[in-house]
This record gives C-alpha cells, structure tokens and sequence, in this order.
C-alpha cells in the first residue's frame, strides 16, 4: 500500500508573544502540527500492520529540508519536499494544488492522511480540496480508521456522536489527535533518518505556475487579537441579590 502523509511546519505556540494585538513570529522555531504527527503515526502503523510505504510530502521554504528529518525518523520511509523561497503563507487552495501535483508526479497514493486542521490557521481545507483535485474518497474528523478490502471504516467525530462508514480506496483522510499517540523517535532513529531518500520540486516541476499561485485567492482583512473590555463592577450583598445583579449586567450587554 502507497501511503502518503501530508505534514505542515507551524510556530510554535507556546513560544508566541502577543504586541500591540498582534502576533511576534520573529525568531519563534518551527515544528510540525499536533495533528499531523497523528497523521504520520497512523500512516507508519499502517504500514507496519499491512506493508507498504510511507512518503511524508511538506509545502514551505527551503527550511523543510532539515525539519523533515523529524518525520523520517518517526517512520517515513522517504520525503518529496516542495519547496522555494516563495512558499511561505500560501493560502489552502495553493497549497492542496501543490500536494496533489506532487502526489499525482511520484506515483499516486491509495492513502492520503493528512492533520484534520493545522495548528496556526486551523481552516481544516487542505484535506478536502485535496480529495477533490486527486478525484477520490474523502472523511474529515476521523479517529479512527481500519482497512476493510478496497476500503477503509472510519469513525468520526461528530461532537454529539460517533459516525461509521466506508470510504473506498483510494482516500484522503482528515484525521483528529484521538486516533493515536505519536511516537518519540529513538537516537538510532534519528541518525538513520539522515540517509533516507528526500526530493524536492519547485511549481514548475509539477507544471505548476507559480505566480498564479502565490496570488492570494482570499484576503486577510485583519487577524488581532480581540480586545478585551472588562466592566471591572462590584457586586456586594446576599446571593440571590447578587444573580439579580448579573441578570440586569447581563441583559443590558444583550447576552440574556
């Protein structure tokens, strides 16, 4: 079985100040998105389970070259990288052309297992745009999937309720953080991860254009931080005098 994961470098969260409403990226590293670890560790459980191959495919900047050596040690067996220096915050629908390109260029894939939204924008689009431009089977939220002849059940996460269904192969999955534990590589992992196979290609590779691209198909008008505006009342007295009060507080904001 050809699996294919396909990973995203995001700051790191925790790292993050907040200026002026505004988010300080300078100087914070990156790493890969909680949910695209689970999507890695369930393509190398696949393939440990049922054979096969796993190619870890990343969208940014040059940087990936060294990054990527993290999910090789986890598991993938090799890496197509697509990378320029141009590649930096391009939208879902440039992105999802890019994955399915380079998928399509190495061969095709009868698993696509992709994070079900990233870590920074969490826009959850890359999966479905990406079964879509690649003409197969799709299922979002997955937190669970198990092969069934030329198919795969999958359990949803639907908030209120769990959903099973099938979805034939060929698929692209967008999988949640309670399919799995990621692993932790191991030193000798690690080191070996260094000789495994990586490709690169630019747009013009994948017969792609790359000014297109990197025009912006949706305009970002602002992404502050919302203001906080606390009211800052005191409430004195006896506790059912104290419900009234956050009653009245309540209905004169509109919220009651």
């Amino acid at each position: 079985m050809k699996i294919a994961v396909c990973m995203k470098l995001v700051p790191d969260l925790q790292q993050i100040r907040i200026k002026e409403r505004a988010p300080v990226l300078d100087g914070v590293p990156l790493k890969f998105g909680a949910m695209d670890l689970n999507a890695l560790e369930e393509g190398v459980r696949w393939k440990e389970a049922h054979g096969g191959e796993v190619t870890v495919f990343c969208v940014g900047t040059p940087k990936l070259k060294e990054a990527v050596k993290e999910a090789l040690a986890r598991g993938g067996d090799k890496a197509v990288l697509l990378t320029d220096s141009a590649f930096k915050g391009l939208g879902s629908e440039a992105v999802a052309r890019l994955l399915a390109a380079a998928v399509r260029k190495t061969g095709g894939a009868d698993l696509v297992l992709c994070g079900e939204e990233s870590t920074d924008h969490g826009s959850g689009e890359v999966p479905s745009r990406l079964s879509e431009l690649l003409g197969c089977g799709f299922a979002s939220w997955v937190r669970k999937a198990e092969p069934k002849g030329n198919a795969v059940v999958v359990h949803r996460d639907m908030e209120e309720a769990i959903e099973v269904g099938e979805v034939a192969l060929p698929a692209v999955l967008g999988v949640t953080t309670e399919i799995n534990q990621p692993r932790i590589a191991s030193m000798v992992q690690i080191l070996r991860a260094a000789k495994k196979p990586v490709e690169s290609f630019g747009a013009a590779d994948l017969g792609l254009n790359a000014a297109e691209l990197l025009a912006p198909k949706i305009k970002v008008s602002s992404d502050l931080a919302p203001v906080l505006n606390r009211k800052q009342v005191k409430i004195q007295g006896t506790v059912d005098e104290t419900v009234a009060a956050l009653k009245q507080a309540l209905q004169k904001e509109g919220l009651l």
